[in-house]
Parts: structure tokens; sequence; C-alpha cells
């Protein structure tokens, strides 16, 4: 007989991988078909031990027997069919009891549920008092399947102990293709996860290590003395954009250099990424080789796709435990150096007077301006790149809505933060649309005059015609529904300022740069005004472009900039004639742009 060695199906051999690195050893295999590639691939490699029962609710509580007496995780695996319904006595035991049974049943495609196909029931959902996690492997068709398997089976896995630990379901799809050709298995990347009564696993000698803080919490003065004396000792850095609240001595602002388009930037390439906070908005950049989690909810969040660690603490006792290890601190951060040079560099080629009248132009005139301990709230993607190209002081609470990312809120969050605080100046900036989405907040008979509204009004939803958004290249048709032009009164320079004015606000508007700068100094007094305040700025789509492909193409020449506009708007016959002959300084991106406008 021909020899079989594992299955070919890599869901299958994602398991065998993961349940080998995370030492689980003990399975009690049912007979069934669709489970069968599973049991066939342990039952060739000899590092499992493998017992036979064949009545599924019998294997089951032997499952708890010898889960009890060993301490050790217990695998039980059938097929479709009424089969996994057979558990559902002993993993009820198992759960109660906290006992870590492993539940791995076959299955064919969701797709397939429902059609009246013999031996094919619908598992993904149980009752509560159950397994205490149950996932779906989805037969791997690529990398983004493998990968998602990968977290999932590992997420299963690691619930077995999480929490005092209980009973886990792995639903794994097969085709049943036979194929058992497979000799060696390309490891799965098993994640593991410590509290704080655990044995850490040691630091290793990391050429560069970052920490990447997405949009967090304000940060406690011991949680910045604790990440600095981390970042002392190891030669870190923290990378973070304006959400992520981190005002400390190793500060990377990160946002300016991973939105230049030309290269990927040296120092976003880094051996160990350690990752706290939650969404960032900002889209910056970071290729580490391995990634530590570290966040109270111990959830595997593997936003990086190489995730190694995932640490159940509060982030303060992490850096703190590790600063405190006896090993010998760096003699000099040249990494940070590195950063800050490079920072440097890039921010010394922006010439502020280039940038034409936009959101990003504003951002550069006022987040020097801000008054001390005020709190900033910025709406999603256009307002919050403009404002994370640029430092904001840093006693200034920044503020975004980047949880579920939506236009909806941006007035009403900024209403109840200054609740909290009425001596405090709360400042919002917003584009039109989601001002107006959000319009009837400004009717909360609460609102006092700490609040001050700068809305920056170019008639549509901008996002929509940045150069670099796949609806750019259908130009003007963009215009009906994609980027919604035309709605709140088309720019009318009366709507919000007849609406501001009847509910108690003093408004300004502004349409050029000369009658913004006039206005400066209104808005960014440090003294409560007697009203709260609404400022309208109308900007256009193409100066908002500009000042995006300004912004992103620093470190590019003026020939490459004209090469990226002409690929992202013009047909490929007039490509090349207008390539070869924009050899145009940096501050005539809006000609360019104003140029190809027309032309498209």
């Amino acid at each position: 007989m021909e020899t079989k060695y594992y299955s070919a199906e890599r869901n299958m051999q994602i398991l065998v991988s993961l349940l080998k690195q995370h030492g689980i050893k003990k399975i009690i295999a049912s007979p069934g078909t669709t489970n069968m590639p599973f049991v066939a691939s342990v039952q060739y490699d000899k590092w499992f031990d493998v017992i036979s029962c064949v009545d599924e609710r019998s294997a089951a509580y032997m499952a708890c027997g010898l889960a009890a007496e060993s301490g050790e995780p217990v695998v039980i695996t059938c097929t479709g069919a009424t089969a996994s319904r057979d558990y559902f006595p002993a993993i009820t035991e198992a759960h109660y009891r906290k006992l870590p049974v492993l539940a791995i049943t076959g299955a064919r495609e969701v797709d397939t549920y429902g059609h009246l196909n013999p031996q094919t029931i619908n598992r993904l959902s149980h009752p509560q008092d159950t397994y205490v996690c149950s996932v779906h492997l989805q037969f791997c068709k690529d990398a983004d399947d493998e990968w998602g398997n990968t977290i999932k089976a590992n997420k299963a896995i690691l619930a077995l102990r999480r929490n005092g630990g209980g009973p886990a379901h792995i639903n794994c799809v097969t085709l049943v293709s036979g194929d058992y050709t497979v000799k060696e298995i390309i490891p799965a990347n098993a994640i593991f996860r410590f509290g704080c009564t655990d044995v850490l696993p040691p630091l290793g000698d990391f050429a560069r290590i970052a920490i990447f803080v997405g949009n967090h919490s304000r940060f406690t003065s011991g949680l910045t003395e604790a990440v600095d004396a981390f970042c002392e000792k190891y030669g870190a850095v923290v990378f973070c954009d304006n959400t992520s609240g981190y005002n400390g001595r190793f500060k990377v602002l990160l946002p300016l250099l991973s939105s230049q388009s030309q290269k990927d930037c040296e120092i976003n390439h880094v051996g160990l990424l350690i990752h706290i906070g939650e969404v960032s908005g900002a889209y910056m950049k970071a290729f580490p080789q391995e990634v530590w989690r570290v966040n109270p909810d111990g959830e595997l969040r593997d936003h990086f796709r190489k995730l190694k660690y995932v640490f159940q603490t509060e982030e303060e006792w992490f850096f703190r435990h590790y600063a405190s290890m006896d090993v010998p601190a760096k003699a000099k951060n040249t990494f940070l150096e590195e950063c800050r040079t490079e920072i440097e560099t890039t921010r010394a080629k922006i010439n502020v007077d280039a940038i034409p009248f936009s959101n990003i132009w504003m951002a550069s005139q006022l987040s020097g301006k801000l008054p001390d301990e005020s709190i900033l709230h910025v709406g999603i993607l256009n307002s919050l790149r403009s404002w994370n190209y640029f430092n904001i002081p840093g006693s200034v609470h920044f503020q975004c809505n980047t949880g579920g990312f939506g236009i909806d809120g941006p007035i009403s969050a900024l209403v109840g933060a200054s609740f909290n605080a009425p001596q405090k100046i709360s400042f919002l900036v917003v584009g039109d649309l989601a001002f107006f989405y959000d319009l009837n907040a400004l009717g909360n008979h609460y609102i006092k005059n700490n609040i001050r509204i700068l809305l920056v009004n170019n008639g549509e939803g901008i996002e929509f015609k940045n150069y670099l958004h796949p609806a750019f290249k259908f130009g003007d048709a963009a215009n009906e529904y994609f980027a919604a032009r035309g709605h709140f009164g088309a720019q009318s320079p009366r709507l919000v300022r007849d609406f501001a004015g009847a509910l108690g606000f003093e408004y300004r508007a502004s349409t050029d740069k000369n009658s913004f700068l006039e206005n400066i100094d209104w808005f960014t007094s440090c003294k409560l005004t007697d009203k709260p305040l609404v400022w309208e700025a109308f900007t256009n789509e193409v100066d908002e472009n500009a000042s995006i492909l300004y912004m992103n193409t620093l470190n590019e020449s003026a020939k490459g900039i004209a090469k990226r506009i002409a690929k992202a708007i013009l047909p490929e016959s007039v490509q090349r004639k207008i390539i070869d002959n924009f050899f145009l300084v940096r501050p005539m991106c809006s000609v360019i742009f104003r140029w190809t406008h027309r032309s498209h």
C-alpha cells in the first residue's frame, strides 16, 4: 500500500503544526470522513498520542476524565452530521469544570449548509454553556485564508487555558482530497499569551525595537515614565500619531514619513514591534519581524500579521517589568537619532507658502497655536491626515473617532467632551459632509462658550477626490455618488452662517489664506469667548488634492511627481508626453493638478 503522510490541505497542516507548538498531543478520534484528513495526519505523526473511540458521547467524556487527571488539554475529533451533537453533554460538563477539551470537527463549506446535502449540518452556533470559544477554518485558497485560519486556530487553542480555561471548538472545512503526500509541514505561526503571574519570555537581541501606539486613552505620568525607562534601556523608540497621546522623550511622529510615496523609509523596518493602544487612523507604516501585543483584554489583534506574543497585562506593569530586568542597557539610542534625523530632514523640505489653501495648510498654521490644556477633536481621514503631519503642543488632548471610523458623531463627541471640562477650550476640525451629518448636535442647549469649530467646506467628500483613492480615476463622474457633491447648500455662504447665528454661535468665514490668517488669533485665543465659535473655511478639491500630493512627495523629484499624477489620471497615450515635459519645481504642484484635472 502507498505510504501516507500529512494531508495536503493547508488548514489541516496549520492545526497539526499549532497543536505541536502548543504542546497538545493527546487525541481521541472517532470514525468519519470529513475529519479523515486531520486524523490521517496525526496518525502519520508519531509525536501525537491517538486513541480511538467509536461513540462520540463517550469520547468526549473520556476526554474530560483524561484532561482532569493529566492536567493537559485533550483533543476530540469527529465527522459531520450528528456526531458533533453527541459532544454536547460532556462539553457542558467541561464548561462548568473548566476542563481544556478541544473539539475538532470536520465540515463542508458554509455555502453548502441548508441545501439538503446529506451529512451536512450547521455548527456555527452552540449553547452558551458549552464552548468558551468556537472558530471556523475555511479551506485555504490563498495567503489571506492561511493567515485568518492561523489566527482563529491560535485563538481556540489559547482559550483552553484562558480565564481559568474551558472547552473550545474548531470547525475545519475539508475537501477530503485524498492527497497525503506532504512529508514535512511548513510551520504555522504559533501565538502565545502571558499574564502577570507567568514567566515572561526574554527580550531577545533585536537590532531595532519600536513601540507602536494606536489611538490611546490619556497617558498617565506613570505609564509615560515606564515607557521612557524601557526605551532608554533597550534603545527603543515610540511610533505614534497625534491620537496616540504619548509625549515622552522617545516620541517619533511617524505619519509624515509613512505618507512619503517614493519609497519605504528604512526606519519603518524593525526587529520587534510592541503594539499598544487601539485603532490607528494614521495608516502608519511599520514592517516588523515580530510583534508583541500588550493589552489588558488579552485578545489576538494581529494588525501587522507578525504577532508572536500577547501580554494580558497593564501596559505600565509590562514596561516596568522589562525595564527592571538585569540585562545590559544600550549605551546610546542610535535608533532614536536615526528617526529624528529622517523626520527633520523631511520636515525641512516643507515650504508652507507652497501649500495651497486647504485643510493641510490650515493645520500648518494652527497646530502650534492651540492653547495649553485645550482639547482638539478632528474628523476622520482628511482632517486627521492633515493634522498628523504636524506636531501639536504636548498638553493638548487630541481625539478622533477612529474606533468605528465613520463620519458620524464628530460634533457630538466634541460637545460631550466639552461638558466634562467647561473651563477648557474644545476645538473641532471637520469636513463638510461629517459636519452636516452631525449638525443636530449644534442645537443642544447645554453647549457652553468653550466650543470652537473649524468647518473645512469643500462641497463634497474630498476623500473620494483624493488622487490616492480608487474613485479618483472616475474624474467628474465621482461627484454624483461617490463624493456626493452639491449637498447641504453646495458651499452656500449663508447656510451655516445663518444656522449657527440663530443658535447663538459667533460665525466667521474665510475663502483664502489672507482672510484665514486674519482670524487665527480670534479662533485660538486662550481666553473663553462670550459665545461658542464656528469658523467656515471654503476650499476646493484641486487645492486639497495638490496639498496632499505636496506633503506625500517631499522626498520625490518633480518629474517623479508628474509621472505619478499622469499615471493616476491620464490615458496611457498621453502619459509619456506629460512626464517628459514636467520639469517643474515643487511649488508648482497645484498647477500640475489643475492642468491634469482639466485634461481629464
